[in-house]
């Protein structure tokens, strides 16, 4: 990503409701299937907020391709944390009951070694829990400002996770009842002028709030059914047991 946008992260993830509904629907998807206590690795931990909120209940690593996110990981306090690359994890196989990668493949050009690296790590029996940005028509500055190379659809989602041997536990489209609005919101980016950046727009505390809530309902829904459409999707994989 740009540096700037780590910053912008590290000061919103915390609390602004993108960033929080993304995060209780992937700790509410781990409890579900992962095991107790689980070995978690962070994959693309970004600023750490995923990685602190982990460390109450399970035994979290921090890995991200950035030094200065993991700067911002150790300004939180925390530790455990590995530079390296998606691709080539430095990490023994069969050795985490977890992976966690929020909004990680999309930034890798090779995403299938990079998934294909995720089942590796995996002991057999443990889940991979993702997301990634949907759809090639919500493509614009802000995905150039965050280096990302591809949107994913679900279908193409889960044939990679397929491929790379994984079983599928479920998967979804997430930021549903928004999507119209996020769908206009590219639209009208595309048009401007100027350094790409990341569409994450300011909004009011009672609004934000508002969002969280609605995120929040959203996770109940996908904990049960597969929701049709949405800016993200959602997957949780499990590697086989022999």
């Amino acid at each position: 990503m740009n540096p700037a946008e780590y910053e912008r992260m590290f000061r919103l993830e915390d609390r602004y409701w993108w960033y929080v509904g993304r995060r209780r629907l992937a700790i509410r998807l781990l409890h579900r299937f992962a095991s107790r206590q689980p070995r978690v690795l962070d994959l693309g931990c970004g600023t750490g907020a995923v990685l602190g909120e982990m460390a109450a209940w399970a035994k979290p690593i921090g890995t991200d391709m950035s030094p200065q996110a993991l700067e911002f990981c150790k300004s939180r306090g925390l530790k455990d944390l590995v530079l390296a690359r998606g691709e080539q994890l430095p990490f023994g196989s069969n050795t985490v009951d977890a992976v966690v990668a929020l909004d990680v493949f999309e930034h890798i050009e090779d995403d299938v070694a990079a998934i294909s690296e995720a089942y590796r790590v995996l002991e057999p029996g443990g889940v991979l829990v993702l997301s990634v940005p949907a759809f090639r028509s919500l493509w614009g500055p802000h995905d150039v400002a965050l280096h990302h190379f591809r949107r994913y659809t679900r279908p193409e989602m889960v044939l990679r996770l397929k491929q790379a041997g994984f079983e599928i536990e479920r998967a979804s489209y997430s930021v549903f009842f928004l999507f119209p609005l996020v769908w206009l919101i590219r639209q009208v980016e595309r048009g401007r002028k100027g350094p790409a950046k990341a569409s994450l727009p300011s909004v009011p505390e009672w609004l934000n709030r508002t969002l969280i809530g609605l995120q929040k309902l959203e996770t109940v829904i996908i904990g049960r059914v597969a929701l049709a459409w949405g800016s993200s999707v959602v997957c949780v994989a499990r590697k086989p047991k022999p």
